[in-house]
């Protein structure tokens, strides 16, 4: 799941075909050229197959669909278990019913396990190939030995501490890709892992929450830099691509592991062989990196500044103190319109969801605000686009109350909610909150 639109990794995917009639108005304006959609599945077939199953010990290959988030129309490289596509010039062609989102992501649909790609796909021959890999990857993640990780939210990531020593982590693992020298490259890789330490001693809970990111999208991204480039300069320079972009992201807290994961990858490659073996017990890619430098004793404060000067530390920490106080505007604007205000609440029963990961503003213990995000569940569906509050254990949504809470098509601040048949929103527990009803 790339950067963009994709589905959340706590998500429950709800099976759905498509109706006779959605097909045909696909295939009648298909956006998705044949022959491109078949030329971007000849590729994929082609990495995958020249890695015959080395990199986790099981093949990349399988079902792909392409998806026009405009038009929802699919062009697949294979037939659907339950016939739902149509064939069509060596491919298999429908559209995406509106109750699923669409997304950069393995999601399960119409009796298959597909991995699911944005159309268009990146011009770029070695973005596309690093994408292609990348989701490739979440398709058969779940049939590896890895400890299942409890996902958190990495609230700490905007705060300004967590972004200083992350940020200063990054620095420090280009620095050691970049580096020639092996006494350089290892120095620079233990000052990361010293930053990476002090973030650790700062926010007790960031390790374990860091961790199952990175297994997640860490482990995705660091599979579509080495297998979707054939070189290791070309992986290199991929990997330190993934550092420096996401430098802009407004926050990290749920794109940092696509810049960690290729680089702590990429380094135990040189350091650790064998290190895929030794996920399933658990430890994170800084500990296993840690072992193979042998990093025993972590940093006094004074080390720890001296090596923060050598990656320009100071006005960095300058810039996110400025940024910092910014975001503490923005969170009493959020908690007066999520937590303390009159709300509706959807409480979750089999959620489907979609969400910038770049741009999510953590709101403490109250949850995280998406500004942009989309969610499909037995009540209906929610699209919204001026903020929503998502519950810290993913319980439920939280948008601003309706005006009027009659009907079954509403809109509130920035969002519009479709009910299905049966479903109304009645009043919460305080008052002026509302909250969602079955049907009796």
């Amino acid at each position: 799941m790339r950067a963009g639109f994709h589905a959340g990794v706590t998500m429950v995917v709800a099976l759905s075909g498509a109706s006779p009639p959605d097909i045909v108005r696909a295939q009648g304006a298909q956006p998705i050229p044949i022959d491109s959609a078949k030329a971007a599945f000849a590729q994929a077939h082609a990495l995958c197959s020249a890695d015959h199953g080395t990199l986790w010990g099981v093949s990349l290959c399988g079902p792909i669909m392409l998806v026009d988030a405009r038009s929802r129309s699919i062009v697949a490289s294979e037939a659907d278990g339950k016939g739902v596509l149509a064939a069509k010039d060596g491919a298999y062609t429908g559209v995406m019913p509106s109750d699923q989102n669409i997304a950069n992501t393995a999601v399960e649909w119409s009796g298959l396990k597909w991995t699911q790609m944005l159309w268009p796909l990146p011009d770029d021959e070695r973005l596309r190939s690093t994408l292609v890999m990348h989701e490739l990857f979440h398709r058969i993640q779940n049939r590896l030995d890895l400890p299942a990780q409890r996902d958190g939210d990495n609230a700490h990531l905007d705060e300004l501490n967590g972004r200083y020593y992350m940020q200063l982590e990054w620095r420090a693992l280009a620095r050691a890709l970049e580096t020639h020298g092996d006494g350089e490259r290892r120095e620079a890789a233990r000052d990361a892992l010293a930053f990476r330490a002090e973030r650790y001693r700062i926010y007790p809970r960031a390790a374990a929450q860091e961790h199952a990111l990175e297994q997640n999208e860490g482990l995705a991204e660091y599979t579509g830099v080495r297998l979707g480039n054939p070189t290791a300069e070309l992986r290199t320079k991929m990997a330190l691509r993934d550092l420096s972009t996401h430098v802009s992201d407004a926050t990290f807290v749920r794109s940092f592991a696509y810049a960690t994961g290729p680089a702590y990858g990429l380094l135990l490659d040189r350091y650790a062989r064998g290190w895929r073996a030794q996920l399933e017990s658990g430890d994170g890619l800084d500990a296993m990196l840690g072992r193979a430098l042998h990093v025993t004793a972590k940093r006094s404060g004074a080390q720890l500044a001296a090596r923060a000067a050598k990656y320009d530390g100071g006005a960095l920490h300058a810039a996110e103190a400025e940024r910092d106080a910014k975001r503490q505007q923005q969170l009493a604007l959020n908690r007066g319109k999520f937590v303390e205000g009159p709300v509706l609440m959807l409480t979750f029963r089999h959620m489907n969801v979609q969400f910038n990961p770049q741009n999510l503003q953590p709101l403490g213990d109250a949850g995280t605000v998406y500004p942009t995000i989309r969610v499909t569940d037995d009540w209906g569906v929610i699209e919204g686009k001026n903020g929503a509050l998502m519950k810290p254990d993913w319980s439920a949504l939280v948008v601003p109350a309706p005006e009027s809470p009659v009907g079954s098509s509403i809109a509130g601040d920035g969002w519009t909610l479709e009910l299905k048949p049966g479903w109304r929103i009645v009043p919460g527990e305080r008052s002026g909150d509302y909250t969602l009803a079955s049907p009796q």
